[in-house]
């Protein structure tokens, strides 16, 4: 058995202590970059990198977080704080049109229109209805009331009726 091993708690053989690792029939001492911790695991290189930090090569680095932004609960990528979105390695202010509202979502404009209104470019117009129609479910477009068929825009009565 190698200098800084015991013997496997299961099975036959050895492994080595904590903070050493095996290579080949030897054990040797893991190096903890700073900023980094021991893990209890034989494989990768037995450390990690602390809450903060990321791995860049055989070092841990600081994770840079650009203003308006936060470090996520992980500890190891940035995301924008509410009202920004992520835009290069920076957090631009989501602008927010006339009639709309914010959205949290990783993707799209950060916005939706208010019901009644259509997304036109970056702004919300108002959603045209025709006579003896109303706005539908999802808000953004409309449904004829009965008895009324929908024909081209406009709603009118079928001519069976």
């Amino acid at each position: 058995m190698p200098k800084n091993a015991h013997a496997k708690t299961y099975g036959n053989g050895w492994e080595c202590d904590l903070g050493f690792q095996a290579v080949g029939k030897i054990c040797i001492a893991i190096k903890i970059p700073k900023n980094a911790y021991l893990t209890n695991s034989s494989y990768g290189n037995g450390w990690k990198c602390n809450w903060g930090h990321h791995k860049t090569g055989n070092t841990c680095v600081a994770i840079k977080i650009p203003a308006n932004a936060y470090l996520d609960s992980y500890g190891y990528e940035w995301q924008c704080d509410r009202g920004f979105k992520k835009k290069n390695n920076t957090c631009v202010a989501i602008k927010i049109p006339e009639n709309g509202y914010f959205v949290s979502s990783s993707y799209g404009k950060g916005w939706e229109c208010e019901r009644g209104y259509l997304e036109k470019t970056d702004a919300c117009v108002t959603l045209n209805v025709p006579a003896n129609a109303h706005i539908d479910y999802s808000g953004h477009g409309w449904d004829c009331n009965p008895p009324y068929a929908k024909r081209q825009d406009k709603c009118e009565l079928s001519s069976n009726e």
